[in-house]
């Protein structure tokens, strides 16, 4: 009796430590959920300033695309400049050379007939006269060369100062596109964080049936769920659950922000047997998509903006499991959801 009494009251003594555990158990869980909660209110605030952020950001994208495409006319209108200038100064350095040449052989000539003196004296008078004024037009052509050369000179000045506005705008819009690539890689975790939330939901609300699962990052309805044999309309039964799907989905349009573009993605598969010929569809891709679209329509008629929801179809193609037996083309009958981007 003794070793009894010693037996029983060493098996009484689990049931203290056994409560304090249970207690410090139940105080862990309550202060993680309150740091969860924290942590959820700074990173909405964190969000919404991000998204200010980004709203000027694709601004100023916008007005430097602008201001590139202004530049790199600008910089299209100097070069065509920078070339009429230049076949400019081509020619007229060749009529200078022409007339200094005409100069030099008609000198030569006048000093030729020396001893002719009387004869072409008003010729060689004339002859000067004709010297002056081609002098005269060199000056001028070397006076004009001169501006045409201070001309090109300041339009190449010119055309490299917009090479550099357009190498710095280039820069610009190359860290402007990270930013928005980082932003964009935010957006899509805060996607992820709200398709979580959501798959979470829908478990809470149709955990209750072993034929509605989640596989990867889709929630799969078996289409015996949702559809009669070979119907593409959605059955009594199917309504009462789509009612819980339509409801959750309205609760998580309140929740993502307007700026996050997602859909959620109706996705119709059959299994691999042949329809029948006497059927309304001529094989399973009809039928895939016609389901697929009466899910869609249904959760329409109850409230689900259509901007959020998207109808597929994939026929037998897509199959979960190989083979063909009768449990492997029930768990291939199925409609999947996936919440995802637009």
């Amino acid at each position: 009796m003794a070793l009894a009494r010693r037996r029983f009251s060493t098996q009484q003594d689990y049931w203290p430590a056994f409560v304090d555990m249970l207690t410090t158990l139940v105080l862990s869980i309550i202060f993680l959920l309150s740091i969860f909660m924290l942590a959820q209110y700074f990173l909405s605030q964190q969000i919404t300033d991000r998204d200010t952020v980004l709203n000027r950001l694709n601004g100023q994208i916008a007005e430097l695309t602008e201001l590139l495409a202004l530049e790199r006319a600008n910089k299209r209108d100097l070069e065509d400049n920078v070339a009429t200038l230049q076949a400019n100064l081509a020619e007229a350095e060749a009529a200078r050379a022409a007339l200094a040449g005409q100069l030099d052989a008609k000198s030569g000539a006048a000093s030729a007939a020396g001893d002719q003196v009387g004869v072409l004296t008003s010729q060689l008078a004339d002859e000067k006269r004709v010297g002056q004024r081609a002098l005269a037009q060199v000056e001028l052509l070397n006076q004009q060369i001169a501006a045409l050369r201070r001309q090109i000179a300041a339009l190449e000045d010119a055309l490299g100062a917009s090479e550099q506005r357009d190498r710095e705008s280039s820069a610009k819009i190359a860290d402007l596109g990270k930013r928005l690539n980082v932003a964009l890689a935010q957006r899509v975790q805060e996607l992820s964080r709200y398709r979580s939330d959501f798959f979470g939901r829908l478990r809470e609300i149709l955990s209750q049936r072993s034929d509605i699962r989640v596989v990867g990052d889709r929630f799969v309805f078996q289409s015996e769920v949702l559809f009669d044999s070979g119907q593409p309309d959605v059955n009594v039964a199917g309504q009462g659950e789509l009612d819980k799907l339509a409801a959750a989905l309205i609760e998580l349009e309140g929740q993502i922000p307007p700026e996050i573009g997602w859909v959620l993605r109706v996705d119709g598969h059959t299994d691999a047997r042949p329809l029948s010929g006497s059927g309304r569809f001529r094989d399973n891709w009809e039928l895939s998509a016609a389901r697929a679209i009466s899910v869609v329509k249904y959760l329409i008629g109850k409230g689900v903006s259509p901007n959020h929801l998207v109808a597929a179809g994939f026929g037998e193609f897509q199959p979960l499991e190989a083979g063909d037996g009768d449990e492997v083309n029930a768990r291939n009958r199925r409609i999947e959801l996936k919440l995802t981007e637009r």
